[in-house]
């Protein structure tokens, strides 16, 4: 009994997701088009992230401890 009200609950939390594409709320606009583009760019292209902003993670390990190289801007409080 208290596992299928347990399931219950999950499958009903687990619908509550929203599948629609997004939209503005009411009264409100996408922002305007930017400098030389002759549309405003939709909900889905103003959430991709720029190659900065989300950059590609370095998988390279270090398999050993290495010597710093020499920092000429690691200076001590004046």
């Amino acid at each position: 009994m208290r596992k299928a009200a347990i399931l219950l609950i999950a499958l009903a939390i687990a619908a509550c997701g929203q599948r629609t594409d997004l939209e503005p709320k009411a009264g409100q606009s996408l922002p305007p088009a930017p400098y030389g583009a002759e549309t405003p760019p939709d909900a889905e292209e103003l959430l991709k992230l720029e190659a900065l902003a989300a950059p590609e993670r370095s998988v390279e390990l270090r398999r050993r401890s290495e010597e710093r190289a020499d920092d000429p801007f690691d200076l001590p409080p004046e």
